[in-house]
């Protein structure tokens, strides 16, 4: 009896697991993404109040709208980067944004507005990678379309306002080789075939390029990938913020550092943000009417939230006003979570909306509001980055003032 108990028990298991997909390339539910599973899945950590209050005395500064509201929820030893910084050693960051489409959408820029946040508040240097090369062998384009797509990302990125004197962003088909491809063949070496589909899920339908690129993705965690920035200190720790479903590349990461002398890459992660039709995965490039784009204009914005963000309110107002909007569901909430600054307004907005004194159309209003004028902000900013700006940031060149 208690055999079959745990088969039942396990088909359960397989049964939730094929009902959430969570990978690096796909994110897709039946409902909603399930957190806690994935925090099971992956074994990582609740990124708790205490470890956010700390960073709020270490750094005089108080914690990002994203800490605040847990949008990055998990981590792997953040409280070991603290420790680090309490003791005055020094750590990097480093983050990415994989070059598929022409323009980013809000979703992309949730990783880069939070990365800059850290480096203003710690004062340290920042690694970039482009993985134009991973896109060439994922999606339809050419490697001349995905090296212009890199540029043009990284367009939007420096538009995010990252301190040129301590961020360095490069493309990986212009600077693998050298220390960096060391590194990769060091990963490489010690990651077999049957971990690399435990890991990632390959099928003997991939092509062996696709198989080959975490390495790629691995390295920017070592400071020895980068001898132009950190020669002669090759002992820093790297914190990566990321969203979740980049976790397999640095569980495995985390597993073949020690067995290269280099210190595991510590996390920060961030839940998916949701496309405008509801909560079963994460916004998609490849389908407009699910996001909202930093091209899209103020038009846009009011018909794509009008129209296509799913409410959580009633369908009547009398019944509206009788039972309150359910904010589990309803989409311009959690926008306006990730995007309202103002903790008191978005309080009681989420307490006039759940108890049927506002309804749907207002909160909508308010939304459009805020995502316009975000938006609008980052247009301006993008519309300032010359292409000398790109090439500046690009440049392999040491930096001087990273720590200061």
């Amino acid at each position: 009896m208690a055999a079959t108990t745990s088969e039942s028990e396990k088909k359960q298991e397989e049964g939730a697991e094929a009902e959430q997909v969570v990978n690096p390339w796909e994110v897709s539910a039946k409902g909603k993404i399930d957190y806690d599973k994935l925090i099971d899945r992956f074994g990582c950590q609740r990124l708790d109040q205490s470890l956010i209050s700390r960073l709020h005395r270490l750094t005089s500064r108080l914690p990002h709208v994203f800490l605040r509201r847990g949008v990055f929820f998990a981590h792997r030893d953040f409280a070991d980067i603290l420790d680090a910084y309490e003791r005055g050693d020094k750590f990097y960051l480093y983050t990415g944004r994989g070059p598929s489409s022409e323009a980013l959408h809000l979703g992309h820029l949730i990783p880069f507005m939070f990365t800059k946040y850290l480096q203003d508040a710690f004062k340290v240097p920042l690694v970039i990678q482009l993985t134009d090369d991973e896109k060439f062998m994922w999606k339809n384009l050419t490697i001349e379309e995905s090296q212009r797509l890199a540029r043009e990302n990284a367009k939007d990125i420096i538009a995010c306002g990252f301190d040129i004197s301590k961020t360095f962003i490069f493309a990986d088909f212009s600077y693998v080789g050298g220390s960096f491809y060391k590194n990769m063949l060091e990963v490489a070496k010690r990651v077999t075939y049957n971990q690399a589909v435990g890991i990632f899920g390959f099928t003997g339908e991939d092509h062996i390029g696709k198989v080959s690129f975490p390495p790629v993705q691995a390295v920017p965690s070592f400071p020895s990938s980068f001898p132009h920035l950190f020669s002669g200190k090759e002992n820093l720790r790297c914190l990566i913020p990321c969203a979740i479903d980049q976790d397999p590349y640095f569980r495995m990461t985390r597993d073949v550092a020690p067995r290269i002398g280099c210190h595991k890459p510590a996390l920060i992660e961030s839940l998916f943000f949701p496309a405008l039709q509801g909560e079963t995965g994460k916004m998609s490039a490849s389908d407009p009417n699910s996001a909202i784009y930093v091209t899209d204009s103020a038009k846009d914005i009011k018909n794509k939230v009008n129209k296509h963000a799913f409410s959580g309110g009633q369908d009547s107002i009398e019944k509206h006003r009788q039972l309150g909007a359910n904010l589990e569901v309803d989409i311009p909430i959690k926008y306006l979570t990730f995007f309202l600054e103002d903790d008191v307004e978005l309080e009681h907005i989420k307490k006039e909306y759940g108890e049927g004194r506002m309804l749907t159309g207002e909160v909508k209003q308010r939304l459009v509001e805020v995502l316009t004028e975000l938006v609008e902000r980052h247009r301006r900013a993008r519309a300032s980055v010359t292409e000398e700006m790109v090439d500046a940031f690009m440049a392999i060149r040491p930096l001087p003032h990273m720590f200061d």
